[in-house]
């Protein structure tokens, strides 16, 4: 998981599912002066579509560690060899927030865990399978306009939303783990998220 911005409100839930990934495409370089609502129709698609994925097996190798905090990342995944790193010490942190927040309903104890690395399984899915193209089907973005062609382009930040839906529904919770990478911002006073680790996410 990777670095937004967020708010450092006390309400956090006040803001629903969407409207967190609304926020963290707007967060997202190349979306600065993009217009709202297209930022809320991307957001909407690519939640739906996440969320409709058939569960994926996790075949990376993982590995647990500590630092995550230091780096603001819950986990992140690398493709050479394929290997999905959880950061222990920020899991502790989100199971201690839940329960400080009253949010176990939503995220049951273990959850955060499963939800990392169904989130960075989904990513490898994305990166490899056609599902990717499919993503960028639905979205409508096109990046060349030439007549009757038109060449679907890459929305920054959609596959991160898909993935939280994704790993929401197969894992069964109450709200996206969105919500809680932004109690976990406030939480360390960092300004960020925690989220899947994008920008760590390399063919190295």
């Amino acid at each position: 998981m990777t670095l937004q911005d967020a708010p450092a409100t006390a309400d956090l839930a006040a803001t629903d599912d969407i409207g967190w990934a609304v926020r963290l495409l707007a967060a997202t370089p190349t979306h600065e002066h993009r217009d709202p609502e297209l930022l809320r129709h991307w957001a909407r698609t690519a939640d739906a579509f996440g969320a409709a994925l058939a569960p994926v097996a996790c075949s990376a190798r993982i590995v647990e560690s500590d630092g995550g905090l230091a780096h603001g990342l819950l986990a992140r995944y690398t493709s050479r060899p394929p290997t999905v790193e959880l950061f222990t010490d920020t899991i502790a942190l989100a199971e201690r927030v839940v329960d400080a927040r009253g949010w176990r309903a939503w995220y049951p104890a273990g959850s955060v865990r499963a939800a990392a690395l169904a989130h960075e399984a989904v990513h490898a899915h994305l990166h490899h399978g056609p599902a990717r193209a499919a993503l960028k089907r639905a979205l409508g973005h096109h990046a060349l306009r030439l007549g009757r062609l038109r060449v679907p382009g890459h929305v920054a930040g959609a596959e991160e939303v898909a993935a939280h839906a994704y790993a929401r529904t197969v894992c069964g919770l109450g709200r996206s783990p969105l919500l809680l990478t932004a109690a976990l911002a406030t939480e360390a006073g960092t300004g960020n998220l925690p989220s899947s680790a994008r920008d760590a996410r390399r063919e190295n």
